[in-house]
């Protein structure tokens, strides 16, 4: 199966103090060691720059431009990034548009276009609650991986 991995677990992998850190790691072993292509797409990418480069007390992970791209080289040599393309764009317009999408939800959405235009049908993620509407995300709670 193909896998987009969320921002949220890249930002729990930075993280091994958080309580969720070793979840993140085993449902990412679990799921390589399963031989599943972990994926991530460039707004990931972006979605992780913004977090870890903000401070800790304005809910970000407030690491060094200097940590932050060090684990962006390691998170991308993990998972293969896949390109934005075109065709993202038009089936997000549909998906905002048929599903009522509106805010911070509209980011989700367009994980959800990038997924339908690679061919990805799990996405691993701590929000499990984000992306339900959607229907054709197949939505794996790291929680669940490891247990």
């Amino acid at each position: 199966m193909r896998v987009l991995i969320d921002t949220n677990i890249l930002g729990r992998l930075s993280q091994p103090g958080h309580a969720m850190h070793a979840t993140a790691v085993r449902a990412v072993k679990i799921l390589r060691d399963g031989q599943h292509e972990l994926r991530v797409v460039p707004q990931i990418i972006y979605e992780y720059w913004t977090v870890a480069t903000r401070p800790a007390d304005q809910n970000g992970l407030g690491l060094t431009i200097e940590e932050t791209e060090a684990n962006v080289l390691a998170f991308k040599s993990v998972f293969p990034t896949l390109r934005d393309e075109r065709g993202i764009l038009e089936r997000w317009e549909k998906l905002v548009a048929a599903h009522r999408v509106q805010g911070k939800p509209t980011h989700d959405a367009r994980l959800v276009a990038a997924m339908e235009r690679h061919g990805l049908s799990h996405l691993l993620t701590f929000n499990t609650k984000h992306f339900p509407r959607f229907g054709a995300v197949q939505i794996l709670d790291p929680e669940v991986v490891v247990s």
